[in-house]
């Protein structure tokens, strides 16, 4: 009897001469798959991998397999698709008006499957989460793992990127939640939860300047400081201040990785970084660092958005999270 790729099957007897075999449940993720077009789902694909190529790789389906599909999409609607280019394969204006279209039809399979298994209790399901590294250095592993204690049926993926390919990833469906620092306005992104995010001061207990409430960038100037590239907004917001007041550091060290300049502190005594209070939340709660906000202009203006898909309802267990994670955002120092 053939079987269908992928899935694993399970075979009995009925007692007399017949022996029958059925496919073994899926996962929510392959029977929402079950309720979209096929050749739908490989366009949707070829989108967001951008060849077809990579499309049949992550597929495991043959590369004229899905050229057929394409091919008869773009007969039935009378329309190019993709525009060919050397590099690969980029949606034309009718593409980008199915991809939305494909996009929401795979939303709403996979919610209606994640909602009848949420009917159970929330015994089952899964999020996505794309989210900056700030927040997946600890604040996320510990409102998972709280979340997860209360419904251990629930599975999660939090993937760590830039900002823009976090919010990337909400605007093609790669997630269903996403927590990045403010960048401004983007179409299609539903703002769920808005929280300012002022720059920080640093530091070990015992630093000279670890008993003040607040402080100024020229109480700084003394010590060995540790800063994030110019690419990240703590980081511009610094710069800019510093610039404003005509004040210029000199980093000991310059790195986009937020647990190594934490790390800096570790083995100098006297040195300073800044970052955001989600960043350090827990070090600082468990007595480990000391953040002191900075009091200057301008260091103010950055928030933490939660953000979800325009037009998209997010699945009961997803919906149930997000409620979770911003009344966790809005903690002891919130």
């Amino acid at each position: 009897m053939p079987k269908r790729q992928g899935l694993p099957w399970r075979c009995g007897y009925d007692g007399g001469t017949n022996v029958w075999s059925t496919p073994a449940m899926p996962t929510s993720q392959l029977i929402a798959r079950q309720l979209q077009d096929t050749a739908l789902r490989y366009f949707l694909e070829v989108v967001r991998s951008g060849s077809i190529s990579e499309a049949s790789t992550r597929l495991n389906v043959a590369g004229s397999a899905i050229s057929r599909h394409i091919a008869h999409l773009e007969e039935s609607l009378g329309a190019s698709l993709f525009d060919r280019h050397a590099r690969g394969m980029v949606p034309s204006a009718a593409g980008e008006l199915l991809a939305v279209h494909a996009i929401k039809s795979a939303h709403d399979a996979e919610r209606v499957v994640h909602d009848v298994l949420a009917l159970q209790g929330m015994q089952r399901g899964r999020v996505r989460i794309a989210a900056t590294e700030g927040f997946s250095m600890e604040f996320l592993p510990r409102v998972i793992s709280d979340f997860s204690a209360l419904h251990p049926g629930i599975q999660f993926n939090m993937g760590t990127y830039p900002p823009a390919e976090a919010t990337r990833r909400i605007l093609h469906g790669d997630a269903d939640i996403g927590i990045v620092m403010s960048r401004g306005a983007e179409k299609d992104i539903r703002i769920e939860h808005l929280q300012p995010s002022p720059v920080m001061a640093v530091m070990r207990h015992g630093h000279p300047l670890a008993a003040f409430k607040q402080l100024s960038l020229m109480q700084l100037k003394p010590y060995p400081i540790a800063l994030p590239e110019p690419e990240t907004t703590v980081r511009q917001l610094f710069d800019i201040a510093c610039s404003r007041q005509r004040l210029e550091f000199e980093p000991v060290i310059t790195s986009n990785y937020i647990s190594g300049l934490l790390g800096f502190l570790r083995h100098r005594h006297d040195g300073l970084t800044i970052s955001g209070e989600i960043s350090v939340r827990y070090q600082v709660e468990r007595g480990e660092l000391v953040s002191v906000r900075l009091k200057d202009r301008g260091l103010d203006l950055r928030n933490i958005e939660v953000q979800t898909l325009v037009g998209r309802t997010l699945s009961r267990t997803a919906q149930v999270f997000l409620d979770y994670l911003k009344a966790q955002l809005a903690g002891p120092a919130g």
